[in-house]
């Protein structure tokens, strides 16, 4: 960081400080206090990252993919080394506890552990003889300039969704955090500095929008990963996709899951509150309306209340604390307002996070679990995505009734359903549309070695991050057709 708290950029393997005219204050969520400030413009640092890139990218595609994922092995051994400050620096500019931040990394570790087996994720196919004396074989090249926009509410972990195997596969790839919490991959490029990777082959950019745009306009950028908002994915989609570029956006999401009689009460209600409330509702998994069926109605409502009543709320520095703040004042306000929007609905507020006081912390942006009852399916609550810690629930009498409400989402994230039927269970498999599904689980998270799955508004694209799709899309296949015939071989 430089000494007037500006962040820097790092382009063919050097910090450099940013040519931006505007910036931004970081603001500590939970305390109100400034961090750092980071760039909203600067057109010519994206170049400059684009073109060192592109001059990395011949040699770099070069390097054997066995060497290649050496600088992985490296790279998961300071992920271990420096865990805890890691944490720490999301926990400062993001709010979440210590123990998310803790859990986000082990996952940002499984996406570096699984990248490693490149080498033959990344093999191709061969069969002889398609017709007589011709061979074919289909193999995979890396792209050459790539990059990802990514959001705040995962500053490490949903990067690495993509980065390594971005890099495994033989890309140079540029990384434009979110302007929110530009310090975890600040921090990060720090040890990443420490790998000796050939200049030019990892950069990171600040910015805001100007700066998307450089990248989504570039004729050197092949493909763009992105995960954020619906509105911004969809402009992100078009505008790459006009440009010819391979696109992947992660939008937003509205996550239900349907509570049966028959589930087991009080794991589901544990599962349920940690889905809902856990990174104060800043997850694109979390659980955002519930649907009881028959009876579970009042047995679940009563238990979720008293359950997200018992969440302690504090800055996460706080070992005691289960829940931080959300990100913003402004994200607080809206999340306040569509809480009163619910209730104009004809919502019954349960329990009412608005206006929540945190000793030691009155310029935190704190809302507590909130739970309403009796949300229209049809409501505005019931479409929006709330992204704060706000639980709507519903009720159907059947799970025919409860999947047609679900199926009404504009949204088709994730789903999960908790009961003791097998035939509920493969029901609600077979017919929700979601494309992260849960049976008995609250937080439908795919490991590393599987896809990150979205339908509908959720997901724009054909290919996932993670695991094999991550491998189909940051390569092309190259199918050659061979014939060699004997009379043109000389013959010994």
């Amino acid at each position: 960081m430089s000494k007037n708290g500006r962040l820097p950029n790092y382009i063919n393997g050097q910090w450099q400080n940013s040519t931006a005219a505007q910036f931004a204050d970081v603001i500590n969520p939970a305390t109100g206090e400034t961090l750092a400030q980071v760039a909203l413009d600067g057109e010519a640092d994206v170049v400059a990252a684009i073109e060192s890139a592109a001059a990395a990218f011949p040699e770099w595609r070069r390097t054997p993919p066995e060497e290649r994922i050496q600088y992985l092995f490296k790279l998961k051994q300071l992920f271990e080394d420096h865990l805890e400050d890691l944490a720490r620096v999301i926990t400062m500019e993001n709010g979440k506890t210590l123990a998310e931040a803790r859990a986000e990394l082990r996952r940002a570790i499984e996406n570096v552990e699984v990248a490693c087996g490149i080498p033959t994720l990344m093999q191709g196919y061969n069969l002889e003889d398609v017709a007589r004396g011709i061979d074919e074989m289909m193999i995979r090249q890396p792209l050459g300039v790539v990059a990802a926009i990514t959001p705040f509410n995962f500053p490490i972990m949903v990067p690495f969704w993509f980065i390594p195997y971005g890099i495994a596969c033989g890309n140079a790839f540029i990384v434009k955090p979110s302007e929110k919490v530009p310090l975890s991959m600040h921090r990060l490029f720090e040890l990443i500095e420490q790998l000796g990777l050939p200049p030019g082959v990892m950069s990171l950019v600040n910015g805001a929008k100007t700066v998307v745009d450089v990248l989504l306009d570039h004729p050197r950028v092949r493909a763009i990963s992105f995960v954020g908002s619906t509105p911004v994915a969809k402009y992100i989609y078009s505008r790459g996709s006009a440009n010819g570029k391979r696109v992947q956006c992660q939008g937003g999401a509205k996550n239900h899951v349907v509570v049966l009689p028959d589930a087991d009460m009080e794991t589901t209600t544990q599962i349920v509150t940690d889905s809902a409330f856990g990174c104060a509702g800043q997850r694109c998994l979390a659980v955002s309306v519930a649907i009881t069926v028959g009876e579970a109605k009042h047995t679940f409502r009563d238990a979720i209340a008293a359950s997200a009543d018992s969440i302690t709320v504090g800055s996460g520095l706080e070992e005691s604390s289960q829940m931080g703040p959300v990100i913003t004042r402004a994200s607080k306000t809206r999340i306040e307002g569509l809480i009163a929007r619910g209730k104009v609905e004809g919502a019954s507020v349960l329990l009412d996070g608005r206006g929540a006081k945190i000793p030691n912390y009155g310029q935190g942006n704190f809302i507590k679990p909130t739970v309403l009852e009796n949300v229209p399916a049809g409501g505005e609550l019931s479409k929006t995505e709330i992204f704060g810690p706000v639980l709507s629930l519903v009720h159907a009498e059947t799970v025919d009734e409860a999947l047609d409400i679900l199926s009404q989402s504009l949204y088709g994230n994730a789903a999960s359903i908790f009961t003791t039927s097998g035939a509920a269970a493969r029901k609600f498999r077979y017919q929700v549309e979601a494309g992260n599904v849960g049976i008995n689980i609250g937080v439908a998270a795919p490991m590393a070695y599987f896809p990150f799955s979205g339908w509908k508004d959720s997901f724009l694209g054909v290919m996932h991050s993670q695991g094999r799709d991550a491998v189909e899309f940051y390569t092309e296949k190259k199918v050659v057709i061979e014939r060699w015939p004997q009379e043109w071989s000389r013959k010994f």
